[in-house]
């Protein structure tokens, strides 16, 4: 089976397509076989020196990736273990995502693991630098047998946030949505603590957070507005919180009632 397989690129704007090479160099590394049957594999992004690409929740002034598997044989589902973001400022805005290179690994779950996965994937995402442009990312591959262990890979599990408990949220109803505080016992991780709200939800619009701390407790409160624009019922359990500062990275998922 190959194990890094090159992508086909395509940047939106024909005026940039010459360019991509510089831009952005994309593979698959297609990884290993886990007990379960499960295939531990990743996409590989590596970007010009200076550029981005962005998080799952990419924060106001980014551009959320998207990911289509229509197409794929004998996939049951995926699942993205991301590697901690990093909070970057650019013009005065925060956005969340990763600075040169993202390797993101997917676990892949077959419907008959005796039969072999054929992935293909269409990915969409932002790639910024002093300007902003959207991508295009179209692979296919293999997954079949044992593989062997990747280090890169490795290293990108090691590097995922870490998880905690016992995150509690206080819920309010506005005029458009919901008001959201969370309060996190949670020793300081740096001088600049940024959280992000995520729900189980990609159509709710999630604010900015608001974030003070009073000693060992974190309070982070943000709005939430669905398309309705108006109250709605949140699944407390599938709210994910993330506390980013210094390199550091720590998750609480699900935000009980006080």
């Amino acid at each position: 089976m190959m194990r890094y397989a090159l992508l086909a690129l395509c940047l939106a704007s024909p005026a940039l397509a010459q360019d991509q090479d510089d831009l952005v160099q994309a593979g698959f590394l297609s990884g290993w076989q886990l007990p379960d049957g499960h295939y531990m594999a990743a996409l590989d992004l590596q970007l010009a020196p200076k550029w981005k690409t962005y998080w799952r929740a990419p924060g106001e002034a980014g551009i959320p990736p998207t990911f289509d598997w229509a197409g794929s044989t004998n996939l049951k589902s995926v699942q993205f273990h991301w590697p901690k973001p990093q909070v970057i400022a650019l013009n005065g805005m925060k956005s969340i995502g990763y600075l040169n290179e993202l390797v993101l690994p997917v676990e892949v779950t077959a419907q008959d693991p005796t039969q072999p996965v054929t992935l293909a994937l269409r990915m969409d995402l932002g790639i910024c630098h002093d300007i902003c442009m959207p991508a295009h990312l179209t692979f296919a591959a293999a997954l079949q047998g044992a593989g062997a262990k990747d280090s890169r890979i490795e290293r990108a599990l090691a590097d995922m946030p870490k998880q905690a408990k016992g995150a509690t949220c206080a819920i309010a109803p506005i005029a458009d949505g919901l008001r959201l505080q969370a309060n996190l016992a949670l020793p300081q991780l740096g001088p600049d603590e940024t959280v992000v709200f995520e729900t189980n939800d990609p159509q709710v619009w999630v604010a900015e957070a608001q974030t003070a701390r009073q000693g060992g407790v974190l309070s982070s409160t943000t709005d939430l507005v669905p398309p309705s624009g108006a109250p709605f019922t949140l699944d407390r359990s599938a709210v994910i919180v993330t506390v980013l500062a210094q390199g550091q990275a720590v998750e609480y998922k699900g935000c009980a009632a006080p």
